[in-house]
């Protein structure tokens, strides 16, 4: 088999296309063939070993997995070889095979790519996570989306929108805006803006938010929770926008609004039944067309040195996911 891996956390040049020997699965595995597997922004930063949580070495990135079974070890009994999986771990996916656990995936059903299941796993899941359990959106209220035209963004989009809310797109790209109106949102505006506070007022119902759905809380942070109406929520998703920015702690007390924190691995351990059904429900909804699937880059492995620095800078235009072989026409 072959695997892009590294022994050494902290500069990309230090990870490499190798050859090891075939993985056999053990009691209660399996071993996929690996049909993609989707990068995020938190796979650049652990691989310059930027981020929290650093893994044993050597090192495999690549965590939202989609895959065929390919061999079952003793007690497995909800697959059989030639089934379509999807499991998310703490790497190992760029790779031609990777062992998992049988509890750790869940079946891709007919209709939806490998392509799209890897990319949405974890993005989508996160979105509704923030939205409803952490959120508590209800139909008719007003929600805002930073990052509108990334991954998590443009899922938050798509759900809140069909959850009955009206859906303001915060994106920089006309492209990126544009976007996010085909797949729901009800305006956008751009986040470069230099008076963002004077277009929610020209923009939302009421000039005032109820939810700002935020994995970016960059520069424009402080004047979106101003811009909250009363009992308003500021959710925290990720600081994708740069330096982790303050609130000055009387601004929660005198809107009675709340900022609350979005941990989709907190959910995924706390609540993990109630994610597997999150998680089976949205793959549904894409596989039967009532919602868009996200929109991929795919690259081979042999560019997956490229396809890792591509997700620090975000300039692939769509979420990245790196498949075996050579990548054909999309």
């Amino acid at each position: 088999m072959l695997r892009w891996e590294g022994t050494a956390l902290g500069r990309v040049e230090d990870f490499t296309l190798v050859e090891r020997p075939m993985p056999e699965p053990g009691p209660g595995q399996m071993r996929l063939r690996t049909e993609a597997a989707a990068l995020g922004y938190v796979d650049g930063l652990i691989v310059h070993g930027r981020y929290q949580i650093r893994p044993d070495l050597p090192y495999v990135p690549g965590g939202e997995i989609a895959g065929i079974v390919d061999a079952t070890g003793p007690g497995v009994t909800r697959y059989v070889p030639g089934d379509r999986v999807v499991t998310w771990q703490m790497g190992g996916g760029l790779a031609t095979h990777v062992v998992v656990a049988e509890d750790e995936a869940d079946p891709v059903p007919d209709g939806l790519s490998g392509l799209h299941a890897a990319a949405m796993l974890v993005d989508y899941q996160t979105a509704a996570y923030g939205l409803f359990p952490r959120g508590g959106l209800m139909p008719g209220e007003r929600v805002l989306v930073t990052g509108a035209s990334g991954g998590v963004g443009s899922a938050a989009v798509q759900l809140a929108a069909r959850a009955g809310a009206h859906v303001v797109a915060l994106a920089s790209t006309e492209e990126g805006r544009a976007r996010a109106i085909a797949l729901g949102a009800a305006a956008a505006i751009s986040s470069l803006d230099p008076d963002i506070r004077a277009r929610i007022r020209e923009t939302l119902p009421g000039g005032a938010i109820d939810i700002v759905f935020d994995p970016v809380a960059g520069p424009g942070f402080e004047p979106l929770f101003r811009s909250l109406d009363k009992e308003g929520r500021h959710l925290i998703l990720g600081f994708v926008g740069g330096a982790i920015p303050a609130l000055p702690v009387n601004l929660p007390l005198l809107k009675s609004a709340a900022l609350i924190g979005v941990e989709i691995r907190h959910y995924l351990t706390a609540h993990a039944d109630e994610a597997r059904a999150v998680r089976l429900a949205l793959m549904g909804r894409v596989a039967a067309g009532e919602m868009e699937p996200p929109r991929v880059v795919a690259m081979p492995l042999d560019q997956a040195r490229e396809a890792l620095t591509a997700t620090l800078s975000r300039s692939k235009g769509g979420k990245i996911v790196v498949v075996p072989g050579v990548v054909g026409p999309d």
